[in-house]
């Protein structure tokens, strides 16, 4: 599947440390590579169809996954106590 990232999530990934934003880019390639099998500190979100979050240290990543557009799109890349809100 395709890794779509949404511009505010793009802007979150430029803003954190370059090491950081390096290895949360890799855990969603390997996520968007097989999104429906189990990956460490990934949890579906409770309410939403298709929605999980990816903890990756201090830092949330909320994704949908789109089967019809063949696609993983990032919405949320935030701090723990940011990202729910």
């Amino acid at each position: 599947m395709k890794l779509v990232i949404d511009k505010r999530a793009q802007r979150r990934l430029r803003e954190m440390q370059s090491k950081v934003s390096a290895a949360m880019l890799e855990r969603l390639k390997a996520i968007a590579g097989d999104p429906f099998a189990r990956h460490r500190n990934v949890q579906p979100l409770r309410g939403e169809l298709n929605a999980f979050r990816l903890r990756h240290g201090n830092w949330r990543v909320l994704y949908r996954v789109d089967r019809a557009a063949q696609e993983v799109r990032v919405y949320v890349i935030e701090t723990r106590g940011r990202a729910y809100r």
